[in-house]
């Protein structure tokens, strides 16, 4: 069985590698950004929630706690979701070494952000809006994160 902490590595992983090919040498790239997988934390129903930051997108990710889990939306499909009082629309995906998971797009280009820090404060920040309180607290003490 795979665990937050592992998903969350595979889930960077996957997307450094992206990085450095499919996305290699264009224009729209931050240069002062890179890849971050953003306070994931399990969601009670198989998936963990968090934010995905890299330096051609912010986005708001479920991804299925097992690689081999289903998520919805399937790949390929989009559907409404709600989160924490607010509705974003996910998009299933799938990529290899990762396998299916559904994303909803925050912010690209990533040209607003000075840097890593301040895309990462707007993912927690954003976080910190959707989650209710018990869950907020656990990362008060260091709980359920999976990359800081």
């Amino acid at each position: 069985m795979d665990t937050l902490p592992t998903r969350g590595q595979q889930l960077e992983a996957v997307f450094r590698e992206i990085a450095a090919t499919r996305m290699a040498g264009l224009p729209l790239l931050h240069p002062g950004l890179k890849v971050q997988a953003v306070e994931f934390a399990p969601c009670g129903d198989g998936t963990a929630l968090g934010v995905l930051v890299t330096p051609w997108f912010m986005n708001l990710v479920r991804l299925p706690l097992q690689a081999a889990a289903d998520v919805t939306p399937a790949p390929g499909e989009a559907e409404d979701q709600a989160v924490g009082g607010w509705t974003f629309r996910f998009h299933g995906q799938q990529e290899p070494g990762l396998g299916p998971f559904a994303a909803a797009s925050l912010a690209s280009p990533m040209g607003e952000f000075a840097d890593q820090a301040s895309a990462v404060a707007t993912a927690r920040a954003l976080l910190e809006r959707l989650r209710p309180a018990p869950a907020r607290r656990g990362f008060l003490f260091g709980r359920g994160q999976v990359a800081r």
